[in-house]
């Protein structure tokens, strides 16, 4: 990290903000390699960390006042730290805030507000969790100022950083966590996997989680002699936006699964992988079968379930072994396995993710997969290093041809590290 960015986005702060010590943090993107749609399920996860992601610089106030700046749009916002605080009207500016609502009503003693700037080169509404990564820049710098750790509420309810990757992704959804009440989040009702990457990931690594809780699997190093190549179809995947329903869709198939299986079998599973590890696929499967659901398909549902299963049950760890044996071959054909799930069961492709997908193994990847949580977003390639500029300009120039309306952006990335305090900065 540069001496000239951290300055650069201190001046953003105004003359004002010079005398007063200031902290800065990093928190990244990511991957998700496998794990579609399976972290809200309880199911599990194949993630790393992206070399992509937000820098945020803060400046302690003595008020309770929040002023974001975002540097790149030159724009910014003034908030505060209030548990009755009101949504702003342009969309970057409800993420902060959501945050802001939800530090000050579980934690009344954090009052203390802040000036932050902050920049990122995180490709937006891609898929690579940038609307989460600024979420978590921003809780990371106001509890840092409010020194949040020391709070007895925080210490009793976030032990580790798995714990605060639940928390962050409550912050989110709405959702409580513990005894930390909930709000009414950004308006999507998904899980931690995307907090869980960016908190917990390590360099050079995939990461394999389970969710409801977060429970940490397994580490599986990348091979070192390739590099995943992304391409942002263009297609944006907004959590505010357009496809918030259609991923709500998704998710709220899972709670009807669940909550058929619960009502018929009458045990209190925490999450629907609790249900198919306790009392069995096939049992599940047959109550989907002979229960009406109200706005579901039944056929619906079962693809729902079966993709959810296949995906997290069976592909996650086979993938996961064959990466760590260097099973390159096997490794791709399990993730075209995962993606031809996405494309006719989970039905949350586009035509471009689709393409891209297809024409990344075409055009020699190792693996390909759309990731995210769909309708749109992005799509990554493994590539050997010493393919990498030639495979990108044949991709691009495959997508080019095949949607000429679109406006994709391609990056280059190794797994990176996990977000943290940027050494040398201090309150």
């Amino acid at each position: 990290m540069s001496l000239e960015l951290l300055s650069s986005l201190r001046a953003a702060l105004g003359p004002g903000s010079k005398t007063r010590e200031s902290s800065a943090f990093w928190v990244p993107g990511r991957i998700e390699v496998l794990g579609k749609h399976t972290d809200y399920a309880g199911g599990r996860s194949l993630v790393c960390a992206v070399e992509q992601g937000f820098v945020a610089v803060a400046v302690p106030r003595a008020d309770t006042t929040v002023r974001v700046v975002n540097v790149a749009a030159g724009s910014e916002v003034t908030l505060a730290l209030d548990p009755a605080l009101a949504q702003p009207p342009e969309p970057w500016m409800r993420y902060p805030a959501t945050v802001l609502r939800r530090v000050a009503r579980n934690f009344p003693a954090a009052r203390r507000g802040a000036d932050l700037a902050f920049l990122s080169d995180l490709p937006l509404a891609s898929g690579m969790s940038s609307s989460s990564a600024f979420m978590v820049a921003v809780f990371l710098a106001i509890a840092d100022i409010n020194r949040l750790s020391e709070d007895e509420a925080y210490r009793r309810t976030i032990g580790s950083p798995e714990d605060l990757a639940g928390y962050l992704a409550t912050i989110e959804n709405g959702q409580s966590f513990g005894s930390l009440t909930g709000d009414r989040g950004v308006g999507t009702f998904g899980g931690s996997e995307d907090h869980t990457a960016m908190l917990c990931c390590r360099d050079g690594e995939l990461s394999q989680y389970s969710f409801c809780p977060v429970r940490h699997e397994r580490q599986v190093r990348c091979p070192g002699d390739h590099r995943f190549v992304v391409a942002v179809s263009g297609v944006n995947a907004e959590k505010t936006g357009a496809a918030k329903d259609a991923y709500n869709r998704a998710s709220l198939a899972v709670r009807a699964i669940h909550d058929a299986w619960r009502a018929a079998s009458g045990r209190l599973d925490a999450s629907l992988a609790e249900s198919v590890d306790r009392g069995g696929a096939s049992s599940v499967r047959e109550v989907i079968e002979r229960t009406p659901i109200d706005g579901f398909a039944t056929q619906v549902l079962l693809n729902r379930f079966d993709q959810f299963v296949e995906e997290s049950a069976h592909i996650i760890p086979a993938a996961a072994e064959a990466l760590e044996r260097r099973e390159l071959a096997r490794f791709g054909t399990l993730v075209d396995r995962s993606q031809d799930l996405a494309e006719r069961q989970l039905c949350n492709q586009v035509a471009e993710t689709v393409s891209l997908a297809r024409s990344a193994r075409d055009l020699g990847a190792v693996a390909a997969s759309a990731f995210g949580a769909g309708f749109g977003g992005s799509v990554w390639a493994l590539v050997a290093d010493d393919d990498v500029p030639a495979f990108a300009a044949r991709w691009e120039a495959s997508y080019r041809a095949a949607f000429p309306a679109a406006s994709p952006a391609f990056l280059v990335t190794r797994p990176g590290p996990a977000a943290a305090k940027i050494p040398g900065s201090r309150i």
